[in-house]
């Protein structure tokens, strides 16, 4: 059976019905029917960790029985053990995927977490060493059972799988209970970014978040009902729920309110030295904390201060830096520099230019802050702002010094703005042309450095070599030497059949009315509701824009409200009515999605070119998004004026479509045995499209297989062969969102680009840094803020700098996970069909699915199937 557990995971793109907008919401819902018993899960993962402990220690007695067998050390003879040391290099032999000696401690950790393995001396972690000795609790565990030795590999690589999934989870609690003083680097580094996704830190400095890793101590209690402690009591240590949940209780009020995972408690008695205001009390087993001694509390904050320059002008303070440490590979201190922490945007500006370094070719990287500031600049300093203080800059000149000394500066001030310049174009591309005052600004200063001979000859030499290096990497013939001096001459149009949304570009919008006959007109994509309906409609009349979704949820869109039709969501209609027949609107039949399933059409195509064509066409969604897009959309698409989030929300409204595919057709389809064979290719899918590095459509389909209306088909998952079930259940861990979905995140950080990553939780993080961090401290520019919405905006630029190449035809590591018997269907396919098969037919077909999206429906068909 799979994992017990059925989520909703959905994302709404379009904000315009909200005074402020925001992010309607991206969240992980557990549904009523779902079988969510955290006892139920905790025992099926431990049974599914025993089977893999016996799959291994059976691998191991057969082919290396001399690992265990007596020991002697330090006069002192240990029976039939095994050395620590020695167990990580068999699992290294066994596992070539493991990048690291890390990696496999962590996996046994895991058995040692479980019982099933045991050191001699009782010790909790699981250390790497000749003279730390191990033994399997063979009797206990029913580990010495036999298997044929083709089960026996298939088993092993299923149970070493397992335990890759498990261990870092393990390992990770494994380096919290090292005595603070005794972690290592790298033991800083995995407790330091961990705390990057931990509610309580999300407010915190970088360098605070670094100093907290070295002196966390983990704090475990098992039993519900512990007091953890009383009110009135005097305040020693600041927690962090990691696991688990907690009641707070007050004097009076009794319960007051209930803390869960990511949270903390504790701290306003340590910054008050006062007592405690509060009771705090277990609320479930098994709950560990993170905890920070009250002495390392105030150290740290005496530290962050002591470590911080403000800069001062006509008596205010205009820029706040930090002296940080970079921790290096093998411990001890690293190199130290100053990082912004705040500011005003000039201030920013200039710090950041005095930090470019030139050289001859100017191809020297760029402090990252140069293009987390780029990104993120018009939250704070609008574009006109920006240029204006860039010219400001370009023509900056110094008051004292000899000749020589002020001719040097201006002309390092000048290569140094057209170098933040460069970067900026790099960063926008084309985008910048779009934009009126960009473009504007960065003409009259080409026209300035063209006439400044000087700078016009460096830059011109820099701009040569930066086209010889792209003519070296891309193959490109031709080199001009006379090309003139031109900010996009590297910029390039996106190639691809799907063509980004622009600003200035015409959709036809389709507008209902209230007897559901068709408005149809084109209007450029920014256009406002005002428009649209003067376009409509005569003015002065009570005619409202209304959009409805396919469940006849309404919602009356603002005059002010624009880019509404690129907006809307999956299965979501414009309709213009009256005020008074705003009410009486019902969804259209199209909106209620398919009556008949596309399961026969299904059969005829192979699950590796469904994937395939599911993978081509987001790589054209996803390369139409400009990573810009993100901010835009986070912070509130009507604070940028002209800015359009269009190719995002598309991209963003597929995830949704590919997710209610699934569910649509297996919900849809009313023979059992087609239904079974349809999740079967389902799951199939989902694993090509996992080898395709295709996560966001991965997970669509995971979330669709997950749904509760397909949950819910005993009888179907009942048909599915166990192997099946296993790769399924593998795939459901990635889904965990524990620990803001660290399973997904460990397997993304093993990646390289070409990948596609899981957008809704990308947009997630960026909402929860945006919804927990204030734009300005002080009245100044929140800097570090800044550098963490750039980060997860990089993430996407990370994952496209490679080209994406399509699949070859050769079998991948799916087709050898699905060994498919000979197919009893393929006689029954029609010459008629083959063109079915064609990709060309797969490809227009997975561009045009129709889907029912309303829940309630899909229920019902659900229970109609299988009562």
């Amino acid at each position: 059976m799979h994992l017990f557990r059925s989520h909703n995971y959905r994302v709404y793109p379009d904000r315009c019905s909200v005074d402020t907008p925001t992010i309607r919401g991206i969240s992980w819902t557990p549904l009523p029917e779902a079988l969510n018993s955290k006892d139920s899960m905790k025992q099926f993962l431990s049974d599914r960790v025993v089977k893999a402990a016996r799959s291994v220690h059976s691998v191991m007695m057969d082919g290396n029985p001399g690992l265990i067998r007596d020991r002697k050390h330090h006069l002192k003879t240990y029976r039939q053990c095994c050395s620590g040391k020695e167990l990580v290099d068999w699992l290294m032999k066994q596992n070539e995927c493991l990048q690291s000696r890390s990696q496999a401690v962590g996996m046994w950790q895991v058995l040692l977490d479980e019982g099933i393995l045991v050191h001699v001396k009782h010790e909790l972690n699981f250390h790497d060493k000749d003279a730390q000795f191990y033994r399997f609790q063979d009797a206990e565990f029913g580990l010495n059972h036999t298997s044929n030795e083709k089960d026996s590999e298939e088993e092993l690589q299923e149970s070493l799988s397992l335990l890759s999934q498990l261990g870092p989870d393990a390992l990770l609690t494994m380096i919290l209970r090292k005595c603070p003083s005794q972690r290592s680097a790298e033991d800083l580094e995995v407790i330091y970014e961990e705390l990057l996704h931990v509610k309580a830190a999300a407010h915190l400095s970088t360098s605070v978040r670094k100093e907290l890793a070295a002196v966390l101590v983990f704090e475990s209690h098992a039993k519900a009902g512990a007091v953890l402690f009383s009110q009135g009591e005097k305040g020693t240590s600041w927690y962090i729920i990691w696991k688990g949940s907690v009641n707070v209780i007050t004097h009076g009020k009794g319960l007051v309110t209930t803390l869960h995972e990511g949270e903390d408690f504790g701290q306003l008695a340590l910054l008050n030295d006062a007592p405690r205001a509060a009771t705090i009390i277990l609320r479930e087993d098994n709950c560990h904390f993170l905890r920070v001694d009250k002495q390392d509390f105030i150290r740290i904050l005496k530290d962050v201060e002591a470590n911080t320059v403000r800069l001062e002008e006509h008596g205010k303070t205009v820029l706040v830096l930090e002296n940080r440490t970079e921790w290096a590979q093998q411990g001890g201190a690293g190199n130290s520099k100053y990082t912004v922490m705040s500011g005003t945007p000039e201030k920013i500006l200039e710090h950041l230019l005095e930090t470019i370094k030139l050289d001859s070719n100017a191809n020297d990287s760029i402090d990252p802050c140069v293009s987390d500031f780029l990104l993120t600049h018009k939250v704070f300093m609008p574009t006109s702002q920006l240029c204006a203080a860039l010219q400001l800059h370009y023509q900056a000149e110094l008051s004292e010094g000899s000749e020589q000394e002020k001719a040097s500066y201006i002309l390092s001030t000048k290569q140094k703005v057209v170098k933040l310049i460069g970067q900026w174009v790099a960063l926008y591309g084309l985008l910048l042309k779009e934009d009126p005052i960009a473009l504007d600004s960065l003409e009259r200063l080409k026209t300035e450095v063209a006439g400044d001979f000087r700078l016009f000859s460096v830059l011109k030499e820099q701009f040569r070599e930066r086209r010889r290096t792209k003519v070296l990497e891309n193959g490109y013939q031709t080199l001009s030497r006379n090309q003139p001096f031109d900010w996009f001459s590297n910029c390039e149009e996106p190639v691809g059949r799907l063509q980004p949304i622009r600003a200035q570009d015409k959709v036809l919008y389709e507008i209902y009315r209230p007897d559901n006959k068709p408005l149809t007109l084109m209007l450029p994509v920014n256009t406002s509701v005002k428009d649209v309906m003067s376009a409509i409609v005569k003015p002065g009349g009570d005619h409202i824009l209304v959009k409805m979704n396919s469940m006849g949820e309404r919602a009356q869109l603002k005059l002010d409200a624009n880019a509404v039709y690129t907006a809307l969501g999956l299965n979501e209609r414009l309709f213009i009515c009256s005020s008074s027949q705003a009410e009486k609107l019902m969804p259209l039949k199209e909106q209620q999605g398919p009556e008949r399933g596309t399961t026969d059409l299904l059969e005829q195509m192979g699950s590796k070119d469904i994937a395939n064509e599911l993978t081509n066409y987001d790589w054209e969604l996803f390369t139409a998004m400009h990573e810009v897009e993100l901010v835009y959309y986070i912070f509130g698409r009507h604070k940028f004026p002209g800015a359009i989030t269009a190719n995002l929300e598309r991209f963003v409204r597929r995830f949704n479509e590919v997710q209610y595919w699934v569910v649509t057709e297996l919900c849809i389809c009313g023979d059992l045995v087609k239904r079974a064979i349809l999740l079967k290719k389902f799951i199939k899918i989902a694993a090509v499209l996992k080898e395709q590095k295709n996560l966001n459509s991965f997970f669509a389909v995971m979330f669709g297989l997950s749904n509760s209306a397909v949950h819910r088909l005993y009888k179907t998952w009942e048909r599915i062969p166990s192997k099946t079930k296993r790769i399924y259940c593998a795939y459901e861990r990635l889904m965990d969102p524990s620990r803001n979905h660290r399973a997904y995140r460990l397997a993304v950080a093993k990646l390289g680009p070409p990948y596609i990553p899981f957008m809704p939780l990308l947009l997630k993080d960026m909402t929860f840094i945006n919804d927990g961090n204030p734009n300005y401290v002080d009245k100044l520019v929140n800097f570090e803020k800044v550098r963490m919405i750039a980060k997860t905006v990089k993430i996407v630029r990370g994952c496209r700098s490679q080209p994406y190449v399509p699949s070859s035809p050769q079998r991948g590591l799916a087709d050898r996970m699905f060994l498919e018997a000979p197919s009893t269907r393929i006689s029954t396919y029609s010459e008629l069909s083959l063109p079915l098969r064609s990709p060309s037919s797969i490809r227009n077909y997975i561009q045009n699915l129709k889907v029912i999206d309303n829940q309630r429906r899909l229920t019902q068909l659900s229970r109609t199937i299988e009562r």
